[in-house]
């Protein structure tokens, strides 16, 4: 029986060809993937380091509404599995109903989520230190990403996935969701939907952008008469998707969705 498309969803300053390797794993058991990035993204790291422009000023609602283009023009509703913002992205895109199951892997709070952990602030205080960075794209400097990012592996490795992966960011996602809990609906997530797919939200322990106290949060504005889990990952940091642990990760996603999701026919 054939198996269900997966659309992976990047977050602020990694490129999506970092889901490279997942892809591959799934394909290896059997499902199709896709990995469009966000509206403006450049096709390659260098591309986007040279031009980021081309992806400042994109709020969240504008790359949701991209990812809801590709996933009308697929034959049936993907599963999603988004990482920091893009997995915020991905509980959106359940709630409105158009994806059959979402994994939001270490997601940045949804609309509703009012705790702000130090280590998140001091995360963003790059970007929301400065008002005029609104409508602007910004790059992490290596000690931001090590601090962000990075922190739970060797630093030899810290700046391997640096060289690699970053790329600029734009900074409004970020004003939207700081903002949330006063006004705009950009992060809002229809958590009250009841026929909506199943879907798992993981932390990791220590995560300094994304603290697993606001997965923890998320989870908790949910209607738990649909499948809503979390899943902790003990001493991994905000790269679990991109470092030498990712494959832990990978296995647990494709577990969850053996679990949760029959093939289609």
């Amino acid at each position: 029986m054939a198996k269900r498309t997966i659309v992976f969803i990047h977050g602020l300053w990694i490129h999506t060809s970092s889901w490279q390797q997942w892809m591959d794993f799934f394909n290896q058991h059997g499902y199709e993937t896709l990995n469009p990035g966000w509206p403006g993204d450049s096709d390659t790291v260098a591309e986007c380091r040279a031009n980021p422009q081309a992806i400042a000023n994109r709020g969240v609602t504008e790359v949701v509404d991209s990812y809801a283009r590709v996933i009308a023009s697929l034959s049936e509703p993907p599963i999603v599995i988004g990482h920091s913002f893009g997995g915020l992205i991905a509980q959106v895109i359940l709630g409105r109903g158009i994806a059959a199951a979402a994994i939001a892997i270490d997601p940045a709070p949804i609309k509703g989520v009012w705790q702000l952990p130090f280590s998140a602030l001091k995360a963003s205080f790059p970007v929301l230190g400065n008002p005029f960075n609104l409508k602007k794209a910004r790059s992490l400097s290596f000690d931001q990403f090590r601090y962000g990012f990075a922190n739970a592996v060797p630093i030899d490795e810290a700046r391997e996935l640096y060289d690699k992966w970053t790329i600029p960011a734009p900074c409004r996602p970020l004003f939207q969701a700081a903002s949330a809990s006063f006004s705009g609906n950009e992060t809002k997530v229809n958590t009250a939907n009841n026929i909506r797919g199943p879907l798992l939200i993981t932390g990791g322990e220590k995560d300094h952008i994304a603290p697993p106290i606001l997965g923890r949060a998320s989870l908790k504005k949910y209607d738990k008469s649909v499948t809503t889990e979390f899943k902790l990952f003990a001493g991994r940091g905000h790269s679990l998707i991109v470092d030498h642990g990712w494959r832990e990760v990978a296995e647990y996603s494709l577990e969850w969705i053996y679990k949760n999701m029959s093939p289609t026919s």
